[in-house]
């Protein structure tokens, strides 16, 4: 879609866990983008590797100037564009970087390309004015944006520190890229790439480096203004982007049955394509159909089912950062990937279960030997110590 069709517009060890602390979410208009949308499913990077990369058209293309400049004319509004066209857990930990951008132009109008059933979480962040649908099987690199209209004043890649990320801004002929820096793209003047850092903190400090200050803890969402479907209950998401990220499904209905032998309500949630692994541990676990939600819960409802929580149990995938961003209580199984990358911040609500080990494939095929190592006991072990958050001087 071109940018005249860019959708809906809006005003501007075990139990480690990592650092970081909870912000507050901004008041800026986000109530203008959609609230409600299809689906939303998804979860953090990992990508492989991305496509073909094409040449830039002119190395001009990278000049800074006057970033407020407008350069379509008089009364032209001025764009930021920042890719990010991967998944939901991508896209929230992507958050404090959108809303740096936001405080750093404010008179831009900053459009977001991202897949179009994100735009209510765009719309949640009170950071994005537009976004711009942009996809590609397995999250790869688009291979086109249809943008339309003045080049950017500013683009911003937030997708990866490739040549096929750059090479697809750079294109557009923006007044001023941000950007890692990479060999493939000698061009690009940005700061290195460090593969071991976590993500909410490299997006920000690819912002440092351009002098826009940005918190990587500013990460809180308002919750939704409908009802939860289940208040109150432990919600159980056993699936992930691939099967090395998924904790057995015997081992999550080994808990759901525990849970409910202590009077707590449990649910189960799944993506849209998930609907097999859903059906299977709502039967072993002996859950009824009112406490079962596959099929991928429009975001509004996942959002307040999340919010409400009284905790959120599944591995990496994007629902845990959903989690953060409410500031649910949660228990994330990690591998093969560690939560020095993808994990919660430091805060006693977040428990982030880790054996250490050599790092797996992300997108194996089989569930990664560190998740194997979790038990059943520990994540129960877990929630419990979440239960004591409840008692007199403790602090969530």
């Amino acid at each position: 879609m071109g940018a005249g069709r860019v959708l809906a517009s809006g005003a501007g060890g075990a139990g480690a866990v990592r650092s970081g602390s909870a912000g507050t979410p901004p008041t800026r208009g986000a109530a203008s983008l959609p609230s409600a949308g299809g689906p939303v499913t998804g979860d953090p990077v990992h990508p492989p590797s991305a496509g073909t990369a094409h040449p830039p058209d002119a190395r001009s293309a990278y000049d800074a100037s006057e970033p407020g400049r407008q350069r379509g004319g008089p009364g032209v509004r001025p764009r930021v564009l920042v890719l990010r066209a991967l998944g939901l857990g991508d896209l929230l930990a992507g958050v404090p970087a959108l809303r740096a951008l936001r405080r750093a132009y404010p008179g831009h109008e900053l459009v977001l390309a991202t897949p179009a059933e994100l735009a209510p979480v765009a719309a949640a962040s009170g950071a994005v004015d537009r976004v711009l649908p942009a996809a590609e099987p397995g999250r790869a690199v688009p291979r086109t944006l249809d943008w339309t209209g003045p080049p950017p004043d500013v683009a911003v890649d937030l997708h990866g520190n490739g040549p096929p990320s750059h090479r697809l801004l750079t294109r557009l002929r923006p007044r001023k890229l941000l950007a890692f820096a990479h060999p493939g793209t000698p061009e690009v003047d940005g700061p290195p790439w460090y593969a071991r850092e976590h993500e909410r903190d490299r997006w920000c400090r690819l912002l440092r480096a351009y002098g826009i200050d940005a918190d990587p803890t500013d990460l809180l969402l308002p919750r939704p203004p409908g009802p939860s479907p289940a208040a109150g209950a432990v919600v159980l998401h056993p699936g992930a982007g691939a099967p090395s990220r998924c904790w057995p499904v015997e081992r999550y209905a080994a808990v759901a049955e525990a849970l409910r032998c202590r009077g707590r309500r449990v649910v189960v949630t799944g993506g849209a394509d998930e609907g097999d692994l859903v059906a299977r541990l709502a039967k072993l676990a002996h859950l009824p159909d009112t406490d079962v939600f596959g099929g991928g819960l429009p975001y509004d409802r996942l959002s307040a089912l999340v919010a409400d929580a009284h905790a959120v149990v599944s591995g990496d995938t994007g629902i845990a950062h959903l989690a953060v961003a409410h500031a649910a209580p949660s228990v994330t199984l990690f591998g093969p990937v560690p939560p020095s990358r993808w994990g919660p911040p430091a805060l006693p609500r977040h428990r982030a279960l880790w054996h250490p080990g050599p790092d797996g494939d992300p997108h194996g095929h089989g569930t990664d030997p560190a998740l194997l190592r979790i038990g059943t006991e520990e994540v129960l072990g877990a929630l419990d110590a979440l239960d004591a958050l409840d008692a007199p001087g403790e602090t969530p």
